[in-house]
């Protein structure tokens, strides 16, 4: 016999498994999608219950990093996405294609995804802080979302109001509820576990499952990314985009975490209160995305360069924010110091660290967060 090519294998193990799904009378990707939702509710109550219900509701009146926050989320990072689109035309010749435009504008219009809150956690910057902005840009976003979207797609390309009402038609606005629903749960009954039991065991013991649904979250993701729906539009992501498509794709992320820095410094705001803004503004929520650009383009050429757009972001956000977060601890932007090592750093949290002495906190957390929080 001759060996099967890679397409082939494929081809033949997708073919197993709906026929698996089909004997099986469920479908994989739906349990992906029903563990994912629970997921992002233990790692959105995990770190609500870490902090203290005081701490939240005062960042919730911290007017200069709220005000910050909501700029760079909804008004500065969709006009960088613009921008990208612009500069390319005028001087990267014919620039991103529509329909690259077009997902650029979804991805930069979205809310933060609800992994900012797992680098906030991680990294140690005002998860207090992270997660009033998670409550505040979950809702904000889903009058917020069609509204930048509607103004930059009619301003980049001249859309009617017809075309518009198409471009939002894409959008799966029931995801967007569900997850709204989520993240309010969530975060009211993490706030209200952390007032009930107010003591840092509780509260390291919550981070630490906060943390391991973020990885499991993550995990997740990957599935519902390679299960066989998608596997006719992953085939065609094209590889081989010019590179000043890449360059404009990572133009509003990069330009994005400068600014809310330099924003948020200005601000006159805590150096973790920064690193926080600077991460949930810049990390988006390129799921949506995804999804409207497989609703959007019928044609298999425009949606693989559709696709492309996310998936790269994506990447993207995670090495720089990740990078960013790191040279963030260095500096002493941090609640963690820069002489502790980076596994210490990644694998316990410090946000408890004020209550107890720093030998009975790293007992507690010895005892249960043993370094996976260090995985990416």
């Amino acid at each position: 016999g001759r060996y099967l090519s890679d397409k082939e294998s494929s081809t033949m193990l997708h073919e197993q498994i709906r026929q698996l799904e089909e004997a099986a009378g469920f479908s994989f990707q739906t349990i992906a999608e029903n563990l994912s939702n629970v997921f992002l509710f233990l790692l959105i109550f995990g770190m609500s219950a870490t902090v203290d219900t005081k701490t939240v509701l005062g960042q919730l009146t911290n007017k200069f990093a709220i005000l910050t926050a909501v700029g760079m989320q909804f008004i500065i990072m969709p006009f960088l996405g613009y921008l990208a689109i612009v500069l390319l035309q005028a001087y990267g010749g014919e620039g991103l294609s529509q329909a690259m435009g077009l997902t650029l504008l979804i991805v930069t219009a979205s809310p933060g995804g609800s992994y900012s809150n797992w680098w906030c956690s991680t990294f140690n910057a005002d998860l207090g802080l992270s997660v009033a902005m998670t409550a505040i840009s979950t809702i904000l976003s889903i009058a917020m979302l069609p509204a930048n979207l509607m103004l930059y797609a009619h301003v980049a390309y001249g859309f009617s109001s017809d075309q518009e009402e198409g471009i939002l038609g894409s959008l799966d606005f029931s995801s967007l509820f569900v997850a709204l629903g989520i993240v309010i749960c969530a975060i009211s009954l993490g706030l209200f576990a952390s007032y009930s039991f107010p003591n840092p065991t509780f509260q390291i013991r919550a981070n630490q499952m906060g943390s391991i649904s973020g990885i499991l979250l993550i995990a997740s993701g990957f599935l519902l990314s390679a299960g066989p729906a998608e596997e006719e539009e992953s085939e065609q992501i094209s590889t081989t985009s010019p590179i000043a498509n890449y360059i404009g794709v990572a133009f509003p992320c990069v330009v994005g975490l400068v600014l809310a820095n330099v924003l948020a410094s200005s601000a006159g705001l805590a150096k973790p209160e920064v690193v926080t803004i600077a991460v949930e503004c810049c990390y988006q929520n390129v799921g949506i995305a995804m999804a409207a650009a497989v609703n959007m383009f019928p044609d298999k050429h425009q949606r693989a360069e559709a696709l492309f757009v996310p998936l790269f972001y994506g990447l993207v956000e995670a090495v720089v924010i990740g990078l960013y977060c790191v040279i963030a601890w260095k500096i002493n932007w941090t609640k963690a110091p820069a002489s502790d090592p980076l596994w210490k750093v990644m694998a316990m949290t410090y946000e408890v660290s004020a209550k107890k002495t720093d030998e009975e906190v790293t007992s507690l957390n010895d005892g249960g967060k043993s370094g996976y929080s260090s995985i990416v």
